[in-house]
């Protein structure tokens, strides 16, 4: 396994994160407890999950998972580099249990650290924007809980450009350390924040963490899967017709260079400077092993260039990208 910095900071995670989401909805708990241990051996220390994961099993069950795989292997908990997140709504029927007021973050935190079975967090990313919380409010709340010890670094998800220049700037008057990652929907497919958020990361030393990275399955050889008889949903089938011959040159060119869909589509985030690890987040354990590959290929610069034609990016940072 390669390593990065978490943006800015000191620590350093594994170039590819272990992502739960499907932890408790799509992923029973001794599947989930058998790939978190192939994880762990496979020198992945970087495990990213939220307060709202659980699908069918309710929210938080992706937590409890995991906290339950620590008290199974103590002594591994200082091994991992662990990553939660704060912001939906956690009941059917609760009013501050939500968002990003100092209330529910108190609360919400205690919540995650009991479901994890551990006695920090060591990435607490902001989950949504919450644009009805003053910045103010926030850092108040997020600096009590690095004083007590309960969280290390702080990061966000889903933010635009000015939220994080915003968000640093005000946390920086309070001489707080302030935003270190941002998790974006990115991936060769959908580029969109190269033109504000990725320059606005990179002004601030803030890494990015991509999420869904293969675009939902799209980017991962979903041609020949269905050439092959595999079954998929109305809404795939709607964007590989919008896509179709995108998708034909993106699979002949991964033929053509030897390497999987998926590997191709993970090594070309991990050739970014911007990005410090995209997210795996596997429903099989078969299908976290296949991700690992990723991180040994290597993309020349002609691949580069024809990827980029294939899936053009926005032009280049806003303003350039459509100013001129």
């Amino acid at each position: 396994m390669k390593y990065a910095h978490l943006g800015r900071s000191g620590v350093r995670v594994s170039r590819i994160c272990l992502g739960t989401m499907n932890f408790g909805h799509w992923t029973t708990e001794a599947d989930s407890h058998t790939i978190m241990d192939t994880a762990y051996d496979s020198g992945v220390n970087f495990w990213d999950t939220a307060n709202v994961y659980g699908g069918s099993k309710g929210r938080g069950t992706s937590e409890e998972y995991i906290g339950r795989w620590f008290k199974q292997n103590p002594g591994k908990r200082d091994e991992i580099v662990l990553a939660t997140k704060v912001y939906g709504q956690m009941s059917e029927d609760g009013i501050n249990d939500r968002k990003l007021s100092a209330y529910n973050i108190r609360q919400a935190v205690d919540a995650s650290l009991k479901r994890l079975q551990t006695d920090r967090i060591d990435l607490y990313q902001m989950h949504h924007v919450d644009r009805d919380t003053p910045w103010e409010e926030i850092w108040q709340a997020m600096e009590q809980l690095i004083q007590e010890g309960k969280i290390l670094y702080v990061g966000t998800s889903n933010f635009a450009g000015w939220h994080i220049v915003q968000g640093n700037e005000i946390a920086f008057k309070r001489n707080l350390y302030g935003i270190v990652s941002e998790q974006s929907f990115y991936h060769l497919g959908n580029r969109a924040i190269e033109s504000d958020l990725i320059p606005a990361c990179d002004a601030y030393g803030v890494g990015i963490i991509p999420w869904s990275p293969l675009g939902g399955g799209l980017l991962g050889g979903v041609l020949k899967k269905m050439s092959e008889g595999r079954r998929t949903t109305d809404n795939m089938l709607k964007q590989i017709e919008e896509r179709r011959t995108q998708l034909e040159q993106y699979e002949a060119l991964c033929d053509e260079i030897g390497e999987r869909p998926a590997d191709v589509a993970l090594a070309w985030l991990l050739a970014n400077p911007a990005v410090t690890a995209p997210i795996a987040g596997p429903r099989t354990l078969d299908q976290f092993k296949e991700n690992m590959h990723a991180v040994e290929v290597e993309l020349s610069e002609d691949t580069l260039k024809k990827l980029d034609e294939i899936w053009p990016g926005p032009g280049g940072p806003a303003p350039e990208c459509y100013a001129w």
